[in-house]
């Protein structure tokens, strides 16, 4: 591709991305978003949408609910939750009923990741990251150790 088309392309992206940022800022906010640099970004958003996930999941009776902070450690969101399912139908069922509320209150449909075996979904909202894990498979992967490279990070929900 040549050096035109690679800019077009990347200009055309930025739009796109541009415009669901604005998207969710309108529904959450009920406002148009004034144009930001990314390290201007409104963290109220992903912090208003991490308490929506904590609370659904807290809800639903996911079990061994755990946060992490991850902003200024990684770019591709600000937070990480994992919490476990007693069971692959509960699994299934935490990440559906999940990503129910996150379209019905913000207005987007997160991209969701292993919900048909139920072992391990991931939800990925771009701001906040959610990792549903039957008990065997998280003790396997064990993402807290690897996300968490000081115990004072992670945070019970």
């Amino acid at each position: 591709m040549s050096s035109a088309g690679t800019q077009a392309a990347r200009s055309k992206e930025d739009n796109v991305l541009s415009l669901d940022i604005a998207a969710v800022e309108t529904a959450s906010k009920g406002s148009p978003m004034t144009a930001r640099t990314p390290s201007q970004k409104d963290t109220s958003i992903s912090e208003s949408l991490l308490s929506l996930i904590l609370t659904s999941l807290e809800s639903d009776k996911a079990e061994d609910i755990v946060q992490i902070d991850l902003r200024g450690r990684s770019s591709m969101g600000d937070f990480m939750v994992i919490c476990s399912g007693r069971s692959s139908r509960q699994v299934a069922a935490l990440a559906e009923k999940l990503v129910d509320k996150i379209k019905q209150t913000y207005g987007f449909t997160a991209k969701v990741e292993g919900k048909d075996t139920g072992d391990w979904v991931l939800i990925d909202t771009g701001d906040v990251v959610v990792h549903v894990f039957r008990p065997e498979v998280r003790d396997f992967y064990q993402l807290e150790k690897m996300w968490m490279p000081g115990q004072g990070d992670a945070k019970p929900a």
